[in-house]
């Protein structure tokens, strides 16, 4: 059996969440070369299984979020094996942060990003200690690791002296049901969730690295032009978010920023398909996946020109410094008041999102993992470290 992590799905736990479930969903759909899939996660309170995958073999442990992974941690130190946990696994693959100790079962990590080392402040002290110790080791016991971004993988080349050729690079997608969606889909959605015709959209986690104060500000430049009528921000509340509603408390444009709270998948393309377009002004990113999808929904994307943001968006966004609140604020005035641009950024995005896909993702996937089974004429045994 191939073991897939899928914690972070079950979880729901954001970004990591949705890129688990994708690639879970898309090995499912393809079986590629016999090879056999399985699910592993941590059955903690309220967790439920991935709808419509109940037929998955799948095995559980039964632990809190944080003894659990302290657990993996010390198993890792201490080069305890956990492979009684997994007793058939031929590989197993960690598709988050926290990769099992495993003494003779072959080993792929997905790694997001190292964004812990590049903006440490924005991080909590105990994370940031937490994060500086564990992935390293985890990196360095992995036998293959999973790079979502050519940023990430130069990232963990240059922080761990990792050899290049143990990291593949395989991008992310918009899942399938993020696409143009009908005006009388648009207009439901937008009236469930109370919005203005007009409005700027956000999605992501509320927490410093977003770069919502600059966003506040550029909006309400524009929104004071008229130009738009709303700011909504899709996404829980993280970490360290007090100054930034501390500052919206004082902003003019208030009540015109607008939080719908929990959004169910089902409706996030009909929001990001309603805005003017997706500003994502984050400071750092492993890959940027709201990029995508608002592409795919034909929405025009007005993006941060760091990291691997323009990996994924190629030619078809618009980008600007995410340290300058001029040029974020110039930017989305740009999109806003010339229509010409609206329409030409609307038919780049539908084709730069069609270059990404789960599928394609999920037979590259699967070939990494034939490289670490008896399945590949290229099976190499995994050096324990």
């Amino acid at each position: 059996m191939i073991y897939l992590d899928v914690s972070a799905a079950v979880h729901r736990r954001a970004g990591l969440g949705r890129y688990a479930e994708s690639l879970a969903r898309a090995l499912v759909a393809q079986p590629i070369n016999q090879l056999p899939l399985a699910f592993f996660y941590n059955r903690e309170r309220g967790v439920r299984p991935l709808s419509g995958l109940a037929h998955v073999p799948t095995r559980t442990v039964a632990l809190g979020y944080k003894p659990w992974r302290m657990l993996v941690w010390l198993g890792q130190l201490a080069r305890v094996g956990f492979d009684h946990l997994l007793p058939d696994a031929e590989l197993f693959h960690a598709t988050e942060h926290l990769l099992l100790p495993l003494r003779t079962i072959p080993t792929v990590l997905t790694v997001h990003d190292l964004i812990f080392r590049h903006l440490p402040a924005h991080h909590k002290p105990l994370n940031r200690w937490y994060l500086n110790l564990t992935v390293p080791l985890y990196c360095r016991r992995a036998d293959r690791i999973i790079a979502i971004s050519e940023c990430t993988r130069r990232d963990l080349i240059a922080a761990y002296g990792l050899p290049p050729r143990k990291i593949t690079v395989i991008y992310e997608a918009a899942d399938p049901r993020f696409r143009p969606q009908p005006p009388e889909t648009v207009a439901a959605v937008r009236a469930r969730y109370g919005l203005p015709d007009r409005y700027l959209i956000f999605v992501g986690t509320i927490e410093p690295r977003k770069n919502l104060a600059r966003l506040l500000a550029a909006f309400e430049a524009v929104h004071a032009e008229r130009l738009s009528d709303g700011l909504v921000i899709v996404g829980r509340r993280g970490w360290l978010y007090d100054d930034f509603f501390g500052r919206l408390e004082q902003s003019p444009a208030r009540d015109a920023v607008l939080f719908p709270g929990y959004v169910p998948d089902e409706d996030l393309p009909a929001l990001y398909a309603g805005a003017q377009a997706l500003v994502f002004p984050s400071l750092y990113e492993g890959f940027g996946l709201p990029v995508l999808e608002a592409m795919a929904c034909g929405t025009p994307v007005v993006c941060s020109n760091i990291s691997s943001i323009p990996e994924v968006g190629g030619d078809a966004a618009l980008y600007f410094d995410p340290t300058d609140t001029e040029a974020l604020t110039e930017a989305i005035h740009t999109v806003l008041s010339d229509t010409g641009l609206h329409g030409e950024m609307r038919g780049r995005g539908l084709a730069q999102a069609a270059r990404f896909s789960w599928r394609r993702a999920a037979e590259a996937t699967a070939q990494v993992y034939r490289t670490l089974t008896s399945r590949s004429n290229n099976y190499i045994m995994p050096i324990r470290r």
